[in-house]
């Protein structure tokens, strides 16, 4: 059966999907009461979820949870976090607390400006176009001005267009670089149609050109960029050295600040230490992007290039320790969106921007930002004292009770059996293994 190709899943019923994908597995009618149970019951939100993506046959759930106390500018914000991975949300939480209790975190720039391209060929005299290029920005932004309209009501619209040489990849390739602020649409559909449309009209602006050099003209394609470096945001927070005394273990509150201070430098020089490094920056910021139906999968791409703006990757943040104040700091290219998109569909993003306060996008920004920074923060502290493993495996425990079949009674003995001592599979398993049920 895995060999036959599948014609025409597309057109089959949800029903008739889900029982086909149901028989590849070893217990086809559980699987196919799975795949309808974690469907949503109510009518309504079910057909708006079944139509987010294609070919949709059930959803795969991930943890929903809240890292209270996070304070952005005064503001103390609940943030809603979906992830699966364990100490992620206790890490935010944690970091979260001790910061708002120093003053917590404040942002210090931000921007909402994002980009796109429309990429062509001229194969006529560049010299030609260029002379051509004042009248064609002219008539390309009249055409953009109808579509544009409801988003420069919102405060946002188109903030430049500009042609660019791109000889360097093909003699006669050529690019315009359009860039919009969006407000509080993420913007990537609206960037699209702005897009489509000055390939049409850079189309039509040549075929109405009289002169045989206008005709010399290939759109090869049009599309936005997931590279952000122009939509930023920066977070900073910062307390005296001594009151890191709490987060030092039993350092020394200068001497954590030294150690802290050389793991952000190890992790801004060597490539190996910055990747998961700003891995555990994204762990925050993808959680909360996810809870509030915003692109991760963007943010992911765009930060990882951002490290690598200089041509070599490194940290997403830093700190720094002067005249015995110790500061941290994060900057982050960063498309987030409060209207359009799945934000008012999908009714967990709407219940996070609702526990948000409706924030606008920029206020997300700060909200998303100082979230990765607290999640960064508290896995290089666990690093430069306990290690990151004792508190990561205390909360994977759960995880582990649960793939051995624990009884409560277990459970309950287990829990308190590994509160001091090293969590690992062989452990938990052995343990378990000497337990009466």
């Amino acid at each position: 059966m895995r060999s036959t190709i599948m014609y025409g899943f597309s057109r089959l019923s949800e029903q008739e999907k889900r029982q086909f994908i149901a028989r590849y597995s070893k217990d086809p009618e559980l699987a196919e009461r799975q795949l309808e149970e974690y469907l949503m019951r109510d009518d309504k939100e079910r057909r708006h979820f079944l139509e987010f993506s294609e070919n949709t046959i059930s959803s795969f759930h991930t943890p929903y949870g809240l890292a209270p106390n996070l304070k952005v500018d005064g503001q103390v914000y609940h943030v809603p976090m979906a992830t699966e991975e364990s100490s992620v949300v206790a890490a935010a939480s944690h970091s979260a607390r001790f910061w708002a209790e120093h003053g917590g975190f404040r942002v210090t720039s931000r921007s909402t400006v994002k980009p796109g391209q429309v990429w062509f060929r001229w194969f006529g005299d560049p010299v030609y176009l260029l002379n051509r290029w004042p009248l064609l920005k002219l008539f390309l932004l009249e055409r953009l001005r109808k579509i544009t309209l409801n988003m420069v009501r919102r405060g946002g619209g188109v903030q430049s267009l500009e042609l660019l040489s791109k000889g360097s990849i093909d003699p006669q390739l050529y690019q315009l670089e359009l860039q919009v602020d969006t407000a509080d649409s993420m913007g990537a559909n609206f960037i699209n149609t702005c897009l489509e449309d000055l390939a049409e009209g850079l189309v039509q602006f040549f075929a109405l050109d009289s002169d045989p050099e206008g005709k010399n003209l290939q759109v090869v394609m049009a599309i936005l960029s997931n590279y952000t470096p122009a939509c930023t945001i920066s977070v900073e927070s910062s307390c005296r050295v001594e009151g890191l005394k709490p987060m030092a273990d039993n350092l020394d509150p200068v001497l954590f600040a030294e150690k802290l201070e050389l793991a952000f430098r190890i992790a801004n020089s060597d490539v190996s230490r910055a990747v998961t490094h700003n891995k555990g920056i994204m762990n925050g910021v993808d959680a909360v992007l996810l809870a509030t139906g915003n692109d991760h999968r963007a943010a992911e791409a765009s930060a990882h290039a951002y490290a690598s703006r200089d041509g070599h990757y490194r940290s997403l943040s830093w700190c720094k320790t002067e005249d015995g104040v110790f500061s941290l700091g994060l900057t982050l290219p960063l498309a987030v969106g409060t209207v359009g998109g799945i934000t008012h569909l999908h009714p967990l993003a709407r219940l996070s921007l609702e526990i948000l306060g409706n924030p606008g996008a920029g206020e997300l920004m700060g909200i998303v930002a100082a979230t990765g920074l607290a999640s960064n923060f508290s896995a290089v502290r666990s690093l430069v004292t306990t290690g990151i493993q004792q508190g990561h495996m205390r909360l994977h425990l759960s995880n582990l009770l649960n793939l051995y079949h624990a009884t409560p009674r277990q459970r309950e003995i287990a829990t308190n059996y590994f509160r001091n001592k090293k969590v690992s599979y062989d452990a938990v398993k052995h343990f378990l293994h000497e337990q009466p049920c």
